[in-house]
């Protein structure tokens, strides 16, 4: 009876923790100018492809914005909505060979997630070669 109940108490504590040590979730953005959060992303998985998209904007003058700068099947779409991240996949610890969409200036970069503890979320956007790109870090909302 002990080794039962040991094991569903690790089975379940092991299921815990692979929930928490992954990137899927809701994430708060972070400006990189002003260190305010932006909006919350909701990254979730399809079809065994990692994709996010912005279920909330924190500024309540921007609800309502559209993204005027994008291009394609984006262009004046609503903000609030939109997959950013698209098409992810996991590669070790990182997930990459995915794209991420700037909202704000309508472009299309390279993107890896790379988890950082539990609650920290390591974005990289780049063009070509990773070296040339920038990192956000997000925060795993509770």
């Amino acid at each position: 009876m002990k080794n039962t109940i040991t094991i569903l108490v690790l089975f379940i504590s092991m299921a815990f923790y692979g929930q928490t040590h992954s990137v899927i979730g809701k994430w708060k953005t972070i400006d990189d100018e002003t260190g305010k959060a932006k909006s919350i992303v909701e990254i979730y998985e399809r079809s065994g492809k990692i994709y996010g998209k912005i279920v909330d904007i924190l500024d309540t003058e921007k609800k309502k914005s559209v993204c005027t700068a994008c291009s394609g099947d984006e262009k004046n779409k609503p903000i609030m909505g939109l997959v950013i991240i698209k098409g992810l996949t996991k590669d070790g610890k990182e997930y990459n060979s995915g794209k991420i969409l700037d909202p704000t200036t309508g472009k299309l970069y390279k993107c890896s997630l790379v988890l950082n503890g539990t609650d920290k979320l390591n974005v990289r956007g780049y063009i070509g070669v990773a070296l040339f790109g920038r990192t956000q870090t997000w925060n795993r909302v509770k």
